[in-house]
C-alpha cells in the first residue's frame, strides 16, 4: 500500500467491496479496473503513487469476484459491477475524474451516462485506456465460433483462455445476457464532460477500430483520441504511464 492510503470496505447488496483511498484535494481520481484485473495492477499502483506525491485524492477498488473483494468471479455481471462502481463514486466527495481501463472504460461510460441523466455535477472528466464498451457482445459473443456459443447456451459457461498466461476466464451465459442490457455503441449518447482516450494500435484484445466506434458515438462531447503506434492492450510501459498522467494533468 501507498503511505497514508486508507483501506475500507463497502457493502453493495450481498457483496463486500474492498476500497483504498489516498486522501487529497479535488478533483479526485477514481480508478475503474479491467475484466479480471485488480487494484494492485501496474497502472492502478502508478496512479496511487502519482496522486500521493501531488496531493490529489485517489480511490481504487476491486469489483466483486476480483482481488480483495468478496464473491466469485463467475457470479459477476455488468449490472453487479456497475452498481458497485456507482456505490464507490457516491462514497467520494467533490469533483471526480474517472479513469477506466478496458472493461473499466465501459464502466466509466455507463456510470457517466447514469450520472448525466440525473444531473450529477461532480463528474469532471473521463480518461479511458483501451476502452471496451459492449465487449461481452461485440468482442466475445459475436466472435465466438458456433460450438462455443452452443456450449454457453447449454452448459451456462465457457473457459476462455487468457492471452497473458493467467488462468482461463469463466465466461457465463449470465454475463453475456446481462451485458446486452448495457450496450452503448448502437447510437449517439452524451456523457456531459471531456473524454480522453488512450489506445494501442497493436492491441489484440480491443482493436483500435473498436475505440473509434466509441468516438463516433460521443458526437456532443469534447473527445480527444490518442493512438499509441506501438502500444498493446495494457499500456503499462513507463512511457504509457507518462501519457496517462499527462492526460490527467489537464483536469487535476
Amino acid at each position: 500500500m501507498i503511505e497514508n492510503e486508507i483501506s475500507s470496505r463497502l457493502t453493495v447488496g450481498d457483496r463486500v467491496i474492498a476500497v483504498r483511498t489516498v486522501p487529497g484535494r479535488a478533483p479526485g481520481v477514481l480508478w475503474l479496473g479491467g475484466f479480471k484485473s485488480d487494484m494492485t495492477g501496474t497502472k492502478a499502483e502508478h496512479l496511487a503513487r502519482w496522486a500521493a506525491a501531488r496531493g490529489t485524492g485517489y480511490v481504487r477498488f476491486d469489483y466483486s469476484g476480483h482481488g480483495a473483494s468478496s464473491g466469485r468471479f463467475e457470479d459477476g455481471t455488468i449490472s453487479h459491477w456497475l452498481a458497485e462502481s456507482l456505490a464507490v463514486f457516491e462514497a467520494t466527495s467533490g469533483p471526480q475524474v474517472l479513469v477506466g481501463s478496458s472493461m473499466g472504460g465501459w464502466m466509466a461510460l455507463l456510470l457517466a451516462r447514469a450520472l448525466a441523466a440525473r444531473g450529477e455535477p461532480r463528474l469532471a472528466a473521463l480518461v479511458l485506456i483501451a476502452p471496451a464498451p459492449d465487449f461481452t457482445q461485440t468482442l466475445m459473443w459475436e466472435r465466438f465460433p458456433p460450438p462455443v456459443r452452443q456450449q454457453i447456451e447449454t452448459t451456462g459457461r465457457f473457459l476462455k483462455p487468457s492471452l497473458y498466461g493467467e488462468e482461463a476466464y469463466v465466461i457465463t451465459r449470465a454475463l453475456i445476457e446481462d451485458g446486452r442490457r448495457h450496450l452503448l455503441l448502437g447510437a449517439p449518447f452524451a456523457v456531459g464532460c471531456p473524454v480522453r482516450i488512450l489506445q494501442g494500435a497493436k492491441d489484440e484484445d480491443v482493436p483500435w477500430e473498436h475505440a473509434m466506434r466509441l468516438v463516433s458515438c460521443l458526437a456532443e462531447d469534447d473527445v480527444v483520441f490518442a493512438l499509441v503506434k506501438d502500444g498493446d492492450h495494457r499500456l503499462s510501459r513507463p512511457e504509457d504511464l507518462e501519457r496517462l498522467t499527462a492526460a490527467l494533468e489537464e483536469f487535476v
